[in-house]
C-alpha cells in the first residue's frame, strides 16, 4: 500500500476554489444578507437601556413558562450586566437566533419532505449522519475561505452544524401522527396539503419544537467556535482567555453562555406545550377561557389529558 493514497481532501480543496471562483457573487450576496440581519439585530438588542431588554425577556418567560421563571432570567441577565457582559452576550446571542432561525427555515420543510418521501429521506440520512459527526472546527475552514474573518463564517459554520437535529425530529414528528387520524383526514376528502396544515403539523408541533429547542442549544455550543473565525460575543472572550490563560475572563464568559442556554432552552422548550404551563401567562388565559377560576383545585376532569381535535374541526380550521 505505499505511495497509494486517496486524495480526498485535495477534491474538496477543488470543489472549494471553483465555488470561491464561480459563485464569487453569490457568496457576498449571503455575506451581504447575513451580516445585515446580525448587526440589525445586536443594535436591536443594545439599543435601549438593558433593564428594557431584561423585562421583555423576564415577561416572555412568565408568558410561556412560570413567572419563577421570569424571577430567574432577571437575576441571570442582572449577573450578566454585573459581570459587565453585556455587550457581547447581546452580540452572542444576535448571532444565535439569526442561525437558529436560518436552521429551522431550511430544516423544518427538508423534514416535512423527508417524511413524506421515501427516496428523500434514505439520501438525507446519510448527509445528516456525515453533518452531525464532522468535527465542528472544520467547517470554519471552507467558511472562512468563502467569507474571510468575522461574523459570516461564523453563522455559517453553526447553520450546518445545528441544522440536523431540526430535520430528524420534524421528520420523526411527522411520521408519528397517527395513521388512523392521517386516513380519516383523507376519507373526509383533504387534500395533503389540508392534512399536513391541520392534522400532521399540528399533532407534530411538540416533537418539532423539541427539535427547534435543539437547533437553538446546538447554535448556542458553537458559540467558542464562531468566536475562532472573528465572530464579536462570549465566544471570541473565550478564546482570548485561553490563548492569555486568563483564568478569571474565560470562567466569566463561558458563565455568560451558560445563563442565556437556560434562559432560551427553558423558553423554547416551553413554546412546545403553549399554555399547558399553569404558571405562565397563557395557561393563566386557557383556564380563564375554560372557565375555570385559577386559584380552584384541580379536578381529576382538569388533570386528564387533552384529546386531540376531531378530524373536521381540524380540517375546517386548515
Amino acid at each position: 500500500m505505499d505511495g497509494f493514497r486517496i486524495p480526498v481532501g485535495d477534491w474538496v480543496a477543488a470543489g472549494v476554489d471553483w465555488i470561491k471562483d464561480n459563485l464569487d457573487g453569490l457568496l457576498d450576496v449571503v455575506s451581504f444578507v447575513v451580516g445585515f440581519l446580525v448587526d440589525g439585530l445586536t443594535r436591536a438588542l443594545l439599543t435601549p437601556h438593558f433593564a428594557v431588554i431584561i423585562v421583555i425577556a423576564a415577561l416572555i418567560a412568565w408568558l410561556v413558562r412560570s413567572w419563577q421563571l421570569a424571577v430567574g432570567t432577571v437575576l441571570s441577565f442582572g449577573l450578566i450586566v454585573a459581570m459587565d457582559l453585556w455587550v457581547p452576550a447581546m452580540q452572542t446571542l444576535a448571532l444565535v437566533l439569526v442561525a437558529a432561525v436560518v436552521a429551522v427555515l431550511i430544516a423544518v420543510p427538508l423534514g416535512i419532505w423527508s417524511a413524506r418521501n421515501a427516496t428523500v429521506r434514505a439520501v438525507l440520512k446519510p448527509v445528516l449522519d456525515f453533518m452531525q459527526t464532522m468535527p465542528a472546527f472544520v467547517y470554519l475552514i471552507p467558511a472562512i475561505v468563502f467569507f474571510g474573518i468575522g461574523v459570516v463564517p461564523g453563522l455559517v459554520a453553526t447553520v450546518i452544524f445545528a441544522l440536523p437535529p431540526g430535520v430528524r425530529l420534524t421528520e420523526l414528528g411527522i411520521r408519528g401522527v397517527d395513521s388512523e387520524t392521517v386516513e380519516a383526514g383523507h376519507a373526509f376528502g383533504a387534500t395533503p396539503g389540508q392534512i399536513l396544515r391541520g392534522i400532521q403539523l399540528p399533532l407534530a408541533m411538540p416533537t418539532i419544537m423539541a427539535g427547534v429547542n435543539q437547533v437553538i442549544m446546538l447554535a448556542l455550543s458553537m458559540a467558542v467556535i464562531a468566536g475562532m473565525a472573528g465572530a464579536d460575543g462570549l465566544g471570541k472572550m473565550v478564546v482570548e482567555a485561553i490563548s492569555t490563560i486568563n483564568i478569571p475572563k474565560g470562567v466569566e464568559a463561558g458563565l455568560g453562555v451558560v445563563l442565556i442556554a437556560v434562559f432560551l432552552d427553558r423558553v423554547t422548550a416551553a413554546f412546545g406545550a403553549a399554555g399547558e404551563n399553569r404558571s405562565s401567562l397563557l395557561g393563566l388565559r386557557k383556564r380563564r377561557a375554560a372557565g375555570q377560576h385559577p386559584s380552584a383545585p384541580s379536578t381529576g376532569a382538569a388533570e386528564a389529558p387533552s384529546q386531540p381535535a376531531p378530524v373536521e374541526a381540524e380540517l375546517t380550521r386548515a
